[in-house]
């Protein structure tokens, strides 16, 4: 018959990992038994809080109760949704208002723009009026800029000059008395005189002009000085310059055209160099 093996030895006692486990159990309950004795629970303030959170939201008693189609449809899962819609809303709001307040910076430009075009709008009536009074509404067109910077009193060249000249016709001195005479209301303000061509070159014709921004230069200094010897306008808010043919207010492709193009504009500026 054959033997049985001797079966091991079991030692006796506990494994030794329950001792160590055994051990730190014990250091943890020390641990919160001394937090416990350190703490003060005021328990009627407690038991406010819990009741106004429960009243509020319905997540402490309520939980979820069931569930249909995927979406919890308790108390206070419903609630908490409701929450999320509040603060995603009142962030809406804030954004909302924020936008309508807009930049302080943007709404002082808006500010100025709307100052700057009243008081330009004002000044276009004025020089209309004035114009009127002077009779010669028939000989100058009267604009506004777009950008309500100034107003521009527009004169033909064929008036004032003889073709490929700069001396003022004798014939144009009344009319540009009574321009000048508009003028003086508003010699505290900027005001700009611009000499414009058609495109035709007028080099090679035998005159004393080689390009047509010579001439356009010209003419606008022959008005600048008779405003400011007959008129006594303020050389220091009056400027001169030429623009040549850079600037058509028509197509130079037509006789007419080319007329409307050969001017002399004068911009008086609605603000103010008091």
């Amino acid at each position: 018959m054959a033997k049985r093996k001797k079966q091991e030895d079991v030692p006796a006692g506990s494994p030794a990992w329950m001792a160590t486990f055994s051990d730190l159990m014990n250091l943890l309950l020390c641990f919160f038994v001394l937090l416990f004795s350190m703490s003060s629970v005021d328990a009627e303030k407690y038991q406010q809080v819990v009741a106004s959170l429960s009243n509020s939201f319905s997540i402490f008693s309520g939980g979820g109760a069931t569930v249909g189609e995927g979406t919890l449809i308790s108390d206070g899962v419903s609630q908490l949704n409701e929450l999320d819609d509040f603060y995603n809303n009142l962030g809406a709001a804030s954004d909302t208002e924020e936008n309508q307040d807009g930049d302080p910076l943007e709404k002082y430009k808006e500010e100025l723009a709307a100052e700057q075009k009243k008081e330009t709008e004002k000044l276009y009536e004025e020089v209309v009026d004035l114009s009127e009074k002077e009779k010669v509404q028939d000989y100058v067109q009267i604009d506004v800029d777009s950008n309500y910077q100034y107003v521009q009193v527009s004169m033909s060249g064929a008036i004032l000059f003889d073709s490929g000249k700069a001396e003022i016709k004798s014939q144009a001195i009344p009319i540009l008395k009574k321009v000048g005479n508009i003028l003086k209301v508003y010699d505290k303000r900027l005001i700009k005189i611009e000499g414009h061509t058609d495109n035709v070159p007028i080099s090679g014709n035998g005159g004393k002009y080689q390009s047509n921004m010579d001439l356009s230069a010209d003419r606008a200094i022959s008005v600048w000085n008779y405003l400011i010897k007959e008129k006594n306008l303020d050389p220091k808010t009056l400027e001169a310059s030429g623009r040549s043919e850079y600037n058509p207010v028509a197509s130079n492709k037509t006789e007419d055209g080319r007329s409307k193009n050969r001017r002399v504009e004068i911009k008086i500026y609605s603000t103010s160099d008091d």
